[in-house]
């Protein structure tokens, strides 16, 4: 098992691993658009998601493997929804909003484990991924390419669920901080109960 400080570790190179061919998949939607061979080749680096994951909690998690396997999953994302919006294949509001979502939920998250207030993933999140890489695998599907409304609407319907999952995230990152303060006092109550010459 590997240690929490660990870096090159078999989870962490099928995540950097990701993190390399998602470019290569950018350029070839970019050029050549809907094909099968990015069908396959995004299968193959969406489905190391599940495969990092699993290994990692049998090898043990990493400090940079939480950090590393989340990077990677909307660069995929995003990198390839701006890839379809560019090429007029899906519109670019609802890729806008799932750049805002991700973007915005990183940031916060990251607020708060400064501020010691962790954050416990849903699994609704995990959900969340599924679709958008089920929406993208649809988008890059060769005969779907001419079904516009249809991409339009699973676009959408990605885009409430990134979204629904980001309003729970901050609902239960305002619980976990008032949890948070509320132990602290009572901590702090504690404390000064024990040396209060009313307890002695």
């Amino acid at each position: 098992r590997f240690g929490p400080s660990a870096v090159l570790t078999p989870a962490n190179l099928v995540t950097i691993g990701r993190l390399l061919v998602t470019p290569v998949l950018i350029v070839m939607v970019a050029l050549w658009g809907s094909t099968w061979a990015a069908v396959v080749v995004a299968f193959c680096v969406c489905s190391t998601d599940g495969l990092d994951g699993y290994i990692a909690r049998r090898q043990g998690a990493t400090t940079s493997g939480a950090f590393l396997d989340p990077l990677a999953d909307k660069a995929v994302v995003v990198g390839i929804y701006a890839v379809l919006a560019a090429r007029g294949d899906i519109t670019w509001l609802p890729v806008a909003l799932i750049t805002a979502r991700e973007i915005s939920m990183s940031v916060y998250r990251a607020i708060m484990s400064r501020r010691s207030v962790s954050i416990a993933a849903r699994k609704s999140a995990k959900l969340k991924t599924v679709v958008q890489d089920l929406v993208l695998g649809l988008c890059l599907l060769p005969p779907m390419e001419h079904h516009h409304g249809a991409l339009e609407a699973a676009a959408w319907f990605a885009t409430a669920l990134t979204l629904l999952t980001g309003l729970q995230y901050l609902v239960d990152g305002r619980r976990a901080a008032d949890e948070s303060v509320m132990g602290g006092a009572s901590s702090h109550d504690t404390s000064e109960c024990h040396h209060s010459p009313l307890f002695v």
